[in-house]
Protein backbone atom coordinates (compact mmCIF):
# COMPACT_ATOMS: atom_id res chain seq x y z
CA UNK A 1 0.00 0.00 0.00
CA UNK A 2 1.14 3.52 -0.77
CA UNK A 3 1.13 6.78 1.17
CA UNK A 4 2.30 10.37 1.02
CA UNK A 5 3.54 12.25 4.07
CA UNK A 6 3.11 16.02 3.75
CA UNK A 7 6.32 17.34 5.30
CA UNK A 8 7.14 20.42 3.24
CA UNK A 9 5.69 23.05 5.58
CA UNK A 10 7.77 25.90 6.98
CA UNK A 11 6.84 25.16 10.58
CA UNK A 12 6.39 28.85 11.41
CA UNK A 13 4.40 28.07 14.56
CA UNK A 14 7.41 26.18 15.94
CA UNK A 15 9.93 28.98 15.58
CA UNK A 16 12.70 29.37 16.75
CA UNK A 17 13.12 25.55 16.66
CA UNK A 18 12.44 25.49 12.92
CA UNK A 19 15.03 28.20 12.25
CA UNK A 20 17.60 25.39 12.10
CA UNK A 21 15.60 22.28 11.20
CA UNK A 22 12.43 21.26 9.31
CA UNK A 23 9.25 20.69 11.28
CA UNK A 24 9.39 17.03 10.27
CA UNK A 25 12.55 16.50 12.34
CA UNK A 26 11.45 18.34 15.47
CA UNK A 27 11.90 15.84 18.33
CA UNK A 28 8.89 14.51 20.20
CA UNK A 29 9.43 11.99 23.02
CA UNK A 30 13.01 11.47 21.88
CA UNK A 31 12.29 10.85 18.19
CA UNK A 32 11.70 13.13 15.19
CA UNK A 33 8.06 13.67 14.24
CA UNK A 34 8.76 12.09 10.87
CA UNK A 35 9.97 8.88 12.50
CA UNK A 36 6.76 8.60 14.51
CA UNK A 37 4.64 8.99 11.40
CA UNK A 38 6.68 6.61 9.21
CA UNK A 39 6.62 3.98 11.99
CA UNK A 40 2.84 4.26 12.37
CA UNK A 41 2.23 4.10 8.64
CA UNK A 42 4.59 1.16 8.20
CA UNK A 43 2.94 -0.73 11.08
CA UNK A 44 -0.42 -0.31 9.33
CA UNK A 45 0.89 -2.06 6.23
CA UNK A 46 1.95 0.88 4.05
CA UNK A 47 5.31 -0.06 2.54
CA UNK A 48 5.73 2.54 -0.22
CA UNK A 49 5.88 6.15 0.91
CA UNK A 50 6.63 9.44 -0.81
CA UNK A 51 7.50 12.50 1.29
CA UNK A 52 7.32 16.06 0.01
CA UNK A 53 10.10 18.39 1.19
CA UNK A 54 10.90 22.10 1.03
CA UNK A 55 12.22 23.67 4.25
CA UNK A 56 15.70 22.25 5.06
CA UNK A 57 14.98 19.48 2.56
CA UNK A 58 18.52 18.07 2.69
CA UNK A 59 18.14 17.33 6.39
CA UNK A 60 15.15 15.11 5.68
CA UNK A 61 16.93 13.37 2.80
CA UNK A 62 19.96 12.72 5.04
CA UNK A 63 17.67 11.45 7.81
CA UNK A 64 16.21 8.79 5.54
CA UNK A 65 19.70 7.75 4.42
CA UNK A 66 20.73 7.32 8.05
CA UNK A 67 17.64 5.20 8.72
CA UNK A 68 18.10 3.14 5.52
CA UNK A 69 14.62 4.29 4.48
CA UNK A 70 13.19 2.26 7.37
CA UNK A 71 13.68 -0.83 5.14
CA UNK A 72 10.78 0.12 2.86
CA UNK A 73 10.47 2.10 -0.36
CA UNK A 74 10.67 5.81 0.39
CA UNK A 75 10.80 8.47 -2.33
CA UNK A 76 11.21 12.24 -2.11
CA UNK A 77 8.99 14.79 -3.86
CA UNK A 78 11.17 17.89 -4.12
CA UNK A 79 9.41 21.22 -3.61
CA UNK A 80 12.50 23.24 -2.78
CA UNK A 81 11.90 25.65 -5.69
CA UNK A 82 8.31 26.36 -4.68
CA UNK A 83 6.13 25.28 -1.80
CA UNK A 84 2.98 23.85 -3.39
CA UNK A 85 0.60 23.69 -0.40
CA UNK A 86 -1.32 20.52 0.40
CA UNK A 87 -3.21 20.09 -2.87
CA UNK A 88 -0.28 20.98 -5.08
CA UNK A 89 1.98 18.65 -3.13
CA UNK A 90 -0.37 15.71 -3.66
CA UNK A 91 -0.78 16.52 -7.35
CA UNK A 92 3.00 16.74 -7.91
CA UNK A 93 3.39 13.21 -6.50
CA UNK A 94 0.71 11.74 -8.81
CA UNK A 95 3.13 9.55 -10.79
CA UNK A 96 4.04 7.69 -7.59
CA UNK A 97 0.47 6.37 -7.28
CA UNK A 98 0.50 4.26 -10.43
CA UNK A 99 -1.09 1.05 -9.12
CA UNK A 100 -4.72 2.16 -9.34
CA UNK A 101 -5.26 1.65 -5.61
CA UNK A 102 -6.34 4.13 -2.92
CA UNK A 103 -3.53 5.82 -1.02
CA UNK A 104 -3.04 7.46 2.36
CA UNK A 105 -2.28 11.15 2.88
CA UNK A 106 -0.86 12.00 6.32
CA UNK A 107 0.31 15.35 7.69
CA UNK A 108 3.71 15.03 9.34
CA UNK A 109 2.67 17.04 12.41
CA UNK A 110 -0.40 14.98 13.35
CA UNK A 111 -0.14 12.33 16.05
CA UNK A 112 -3.26 10.23 16.61
CA UNK A 113 -4.58 6.89 17.82
CA UNK A 114 -6.29 6.32 14.47
CA UNK A 115 -6.44 2.73 13.18
CA UNK A 116 -5.11 3.46 9.69
CA UNK A 117 -5.81 -0.04 8.38
CA UNK A 118 -9.46 0.18 9.45
CA UNK A 119 -9.70 3.62 7.84
CA UNK A 120 -8.26 2.28 4.57
CA UNK A 121 -10.64 -0.69 4.58
CA UNK A 122 -13.64 1.58 5.21
CA UNK A 123 -12.68 3.75 2.25
CA UNK A 124 -12.38 0.71 -0.01
CA UNK A 125 -15.93 -0.35 0.87
CA UNK A 126 -17.36 3.09 0.06
CA UNK A 127 -17.97 4.92 -3.20
CA UNK A 128 -16.06 8.00 -2.02
CA UNK A 129 -13.43 9.71 -4.11
CA UNK A 130 -11.84 10.83 -0.86
CA UNK A 131 -12.37 9.91 2.79
CA UNK A 132 -11.37 12.54 5.36
CA UNK A 133 -10.67 11.71 8.99
CA UNK A 134 -12.75 14.06 11.14
CA UNK A 135 -13.80 14.29 14.76
CA UNK A 136 -15.93 16.30 17.16
CA UNK A 137 -13.44 18.62 18.83
CA UNK A 138 -12.92 22.34 19.30
CA UNK A 139 -11.53 24.14 16.27
CA UNK A 140 -11.77 27.52 14.57
CA UNK A 141 -12.35 25.84 11.19
CA UNK A 142 -14.89 23.12 10.55
CA UNK A 143 -15.90 20.98 7.60
CA UNK A 144 -19.65 20.59 7.19
CA UNK A 145 -21.31 17.25 6.42
CA UNK A 146 -24.83 16.07 5.65
CA UNK A 147 -26.56 13.08 7.27
CA UNK A 148 -24.80 10.72 4.85
CA UNK A 149 -21.41 12.10 5.99
CA UNK A 150 -20.90 13.79 2.62
CA UNK A 151 -18.90 17.02 2.56
CA UNK A 152 -21.06 20.06 1.85
CA UNK A 153 -19.02 23.06 3.01
CA UNK A 154 -16.61 24.79 5.35
CA UNK A 155 -16.95 27.45 8.04
CA UNK A 156 -14.59 29.60 10.09
CA UNK A 157 -16.19 30.05 13.49
CA UNK A 158 -14.33 33.27 14.25
CA UNK A 159 -15.03 35.18 11.04
CA UNK A 160 -18.19 33.26 10.06
CA UNK A 161 -16.76 32.91 6.55
CA UNK A 162 -18.44 30.07 4.66
CA UNK A 163 -17.48 28.11 1.54
CA UNK A 164 -19.70 25.67 -0.33
CA UNK A 165 -20.37 24.65 -3.94
CA UNK A 166 -24.09 24.42 -3.18
CA UNK A 167 -26.47 27.34 -3.74
CA UNK A 168 -28.67 28.65 -0.90
CA UNK A 169 -26.29 26.98 1.54
CA UNK A 170 -27.09 27.29 5.25
CA UNK A 171 -24.24 25.98 7.47
CA UNK A 172 -26.63 25.53 10.39
CA UNK A 173 -28.25 22.64 8.52
CA UNK A 174 -25.11 20.50 8.65
CA UNK A 175 -22.86 18.76 11.14
CA UNK A 176 -19.61 20.54 12.01
CA UNK A 177 -16.54 18.31 12.30
CA UNK A 178 -12.85 19.14 12.57
CA UNK A 179 -10.47 17.74 9.96
CA UNK A 180 -7.58 15.69 11.37
CA UNK A 181 -5.09 16.00 8.50
CA UNK A 182 -5.36 12.33 7.48
CA UNK A 183 -7.20 11.17 4.35
CA UNK A 184 -7.55 8.24 1.95
CA UNK A 185 -7.82 9.13 -1.75
CA UNK A 186 -8.72 7.27 -4.90
CA UNK A 187 -6.13 7.87 -7.65
CA UNK A 188 -9.08 8.97 -9.81
CA UNK A 189 -8.81 12.23 -7.92
CA UNK A 190 -5.95 13.32 -10.18
CA UNK A 191 -8.38 13.52 -13.11
CA UNK A 192 -10.16 16.36 -11.32
CA UNK A 193 -6.88 18.15 -10.53
CA UNK A 194 -5.77 18.52 -14.16
CA UNK A 195 -6.89 22.11 -14.55
CA UNK A 196 -5.66 23.26 -11.15
CA UNK A 197 -2.51 25.38 -10.88
CA UNK A 198 0.63 23.99 -9.26
CA UNK A 199 -0.07 25.52 -5.85
CA UNK A 200 -3.42 25.02 -4.11
CA UNK A 201 -5.13 23.93 -0.90
CA UNK A 202 -6.53 20.42 -0.84
CA UNK A 203 -9.52 21.64 1.21
CA UNK A 204 -10.36 24.27 -1.40
CA UNK A 205 -10.11 21.55 -4.02
CA UNK A 206 -12.43 19.20 -2.12
CA UNK A 207 -14.98 21.99 -1.71
CA UNK A 208 -14.87 22.74 -5.43
CA UNK A 209 -15.92 19.21 -6.37
CA UNK A 210 -18.12 18.28 -3.40
CA UNK A 211 -21.28 18.80 -5.45
CA UNK A 212 -20.05 16.44 -8.17
CA UNK A 213 -18.15 13.74 -6.24
CA UNK A 214 -18.51 11.99 -2.93
CA UNK A 215 -16.06 13.47 -0.43
CA UNK A 216 -16.84 11.58 2.73
CA UNK A 217 -16.14 12.23 6.39
CA UNK A 218 -14.90 9.33 8.49
CA UNK A 219 -15.67 10.03 12.14
CA UNK A 220 -13.90 7.75 14.61
CA UNK A 221 -15.59 8.09 18.02
CA UNK A 222 -13.30 9.32 20.81
CA UNK A 223 -10.48 9.94 18.32
CA UNK A 224 -7.39 11.37 19.97
CA UNK A 225 -5.50 13.82 17.78
CA UNK A 226 -2.58 16.06 18.71
CA UNK A 227 -1.38 18.83 16.42
CA UNK A 228 2.38 18.82 17.00
CA UNK A 229 2.68 21.99 14.94
CA UNK A 230 1.74 23.85 18.13
CA UNK A 231 4.69 24.47 20.53
CA UNK A 232 2.56 23.80 23.61
CA UNK A 233 1.89 20.25 22.42
CA UNK A 234 5.49 19.10 21.89
CA UNK A 235 5.91 17.90 25.49
CA UNK A 236 2.49 16.33 25.91
CA UNK A 237 2.52 12.79 27.30
CA UNK A 238 0.42 10.31 25.32
CA UNK A 239 -0.04 6.55 25.39
CA UNK A 240 -0.33 6.19 21.62
CA UNK A 241 1.98 6.42 18.63
CA UNK A 242 5.03 7.31 20.72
Amino acid sequence: MKAIILAAGLGTRLKPITDTMPKALVPVAGKPLLEHIVSKIKAAGFDEIIVNVHHFAEQIIDFFKEKNNFDIRIEISDETEMLLETGGGIKKAAAFFDDGKPFLVHNVDIISDMDLQAFYTAHQSSDALASLLVSQRNSSNYLLFDKQNRLTGWINEKTKAVKSPFSNFNPDDYQKLAFAGIHILSPKIFEFMKDWEEKFSIIDFYLSIADKCVIEGYNQPDLQVIDMGKPENLNLKTDFCL
